[in-house]
Formats: structure tokens, sequence, C-alpha cells
């Protein structure tokens, strides 16, 4: 819901996202986005998403690889919200 009558409460925003710790995978994801567009150019990923092969919730990283997917099959999944990652 946008905010219509007030600012935007960022430093509220910044310290909800520092507690439930998404720093890490957010900055993961940006960087295997950055490496994607300067190896294939922004336009080979236009309309797609870039999904990590192995979920960034379950353990995974860039170096497990990344693929194009359409944004409906990479959202279904659900991430972390789906299911819980596997104890060893």
């Amino acid at each position: 819901m946008p905010y219509v009558n007030k600012p935007r409460p960022y430093k509220k925003e910044w310290e909800q996202e520092k507690k439930r710790n998404e720093k890490g995978p957010r900055a993961e994801r940006a960087r295997a986005r950055r490496a994607f567009d300067k190896k294939h150019g922004k336009k080979a990923r236009e309309g797609l998403d870039l999904s990590h092969r192995k979920d960034l919730a379950r353990g995974g990283h860039n170096s497990d690889g990344v693929r194009l997917e359409s944004p409906s099959a990479n959202r279904a999944r659900g991430g972390a919200l789906s299911k819980p990652p596997k104890k060893k």
C-alpha cells in the first residue's frame, strides 16, 4: 500500500530487513543480476527472472548457478515461505 499522507519510513523498513536477515540474500541476488547483465546484456533477461538453481533460502549461492525463467515459474516455488530447508 503506498504512503499517501505520510513519508515512507525508510529507517523502519531497513531495521525490519536487518532483523529478518534479508540483506545477505538480497545482495546475492543483485550480484547475480549484475554478473548476468555484464555477460549477456540487460536485453537478454527482459521479461524474465534470474533464478538460482538452488534457492538462496535453502543454502544456495551464485556459484551453484543461475538460469533464466519466467516470473510465474520462478515465484511459484515460494522460496523460504513454501517449505523449510531440509536438515542434514
